[in-house]
């Protein structure tokens, strides 16, 4: 075992024997404003860290309520959860979707909610680019992050991109001819957007100041091999670059980690606790 994972072992011990729970104020939501809209953002009061949980691309808060009484138990934290734009309790946003846009919406949120200091934030999928973002802007904020089968700059390259383009044609189309809705519309935005914003992503760096956990699920978001090693091996030089990273796998998960494995994110929530306060 390397110094990483006895440093990761010895973090999830301490997390999950430290069980100094406050449910003072379970799921309380609060509606923040920003430029006219209406963001709904969840709190489980907790009496420790602050925790923050965003949910992938077409998922809301929702996505994390069968684990955040488990992520409250173990850590005493409080935990913040919140609906993007268009959906959940959340208003949409009009025009163009990107991720920078999106991570003001969470800044807003977090500075109504005067958190400025000492997150982690846990981020799956999508919520990877709105999460570095928002590191990228206010990295004092953030203790650590764990970047949960989350997107990553070095993953956007132009021969990906084109790819996964060609991928999302069909739901494109198909969003074009579905009734329009909130949530169809946001769709439709992200995905028309989908190539500027991948190449603008891929042009920046995650500081080096902020520590991250990197967990990538086995199985990957992607049914296309050569996809998939191309998101396994974006990680891993992701991780490569400053010593405060840390890569975790989830053995036989889907890109669902949360439900497949709540575990692993657990574990991996607990070591970015861990992370020193200098790192």
């Amino acid at each position: 075992m390397n110094l990483k994972n006895v440093f990761i072992s010895f973090a999830i011990l301490t997390c999950v024997t430290s069980q100094a729970w406050a449910d003072s104020a379970v799921g309380v939501t609060h509606l923040i404003e920003r430029g006219g809209r209406k963001i709904a953002f969840h709190v489980t009061r907790g009496t420790g860290e602050t925790i923050v949980l965003d949910a992938g691309a077409g998922e809301d808060a929702s996505y994390w309520n069968s684990v955040v009484p488990t992520i409250a138990e173990k850590t005493g934290a409080t935990i913040i959860t919140y609906d993007r734009a268009g959906s959940g309790g959340s208003e949409e946003a009009p025009g163009p979707w990107s991720a920078q846009d999106e991570a003001l919406d969470l800044e807003a949120g977090l500075t109504s909610l005067q958190v400025n200091s000492g997150v982690v934030i846990v981020a799956h999928s999508l919520a990877g680019e709105v999460a570095t973002y928002l590191v990228l802007r206010r990295p004092s904020w953030v203790h650590a992050a764990v970047l949960l089968d989350a997107s990553i700059p070095e993953f956007y390259t132009d021969e990906e991109i084109d790819r996964q383009e060609k991928s999302l044609a069909p739901m494109v189309s198909a969003l074009k001819h579905a009734p329009t809705s909130a949530q169809s519309r946001q769709g439709l935005a992200m995905a028309s957007s989908f190539d500027a914003v991948s190449r603008a992503f891929h042009k920046i760096a995650w500081p080096s100041s902020v520590p991250a956990i990197v967990v990538v699920s086995e199985k990957t978001p992607f049914e296309a091999p050569e996809d998939a090693r191309a998101w396994k091996a974006a990680a891993h030089v992701f991780v490569s670059k400053t010593q405060n990273r840390r890569f975790m796998l989830a053995v036989a998960s889907s890109h669902d980690i949360a439900h497949d494995d709540s575990t692993v994110v657990v574990d991996a929530i607990c070591a970015a606790l861990a992370v020193p306060a200098n790192q």
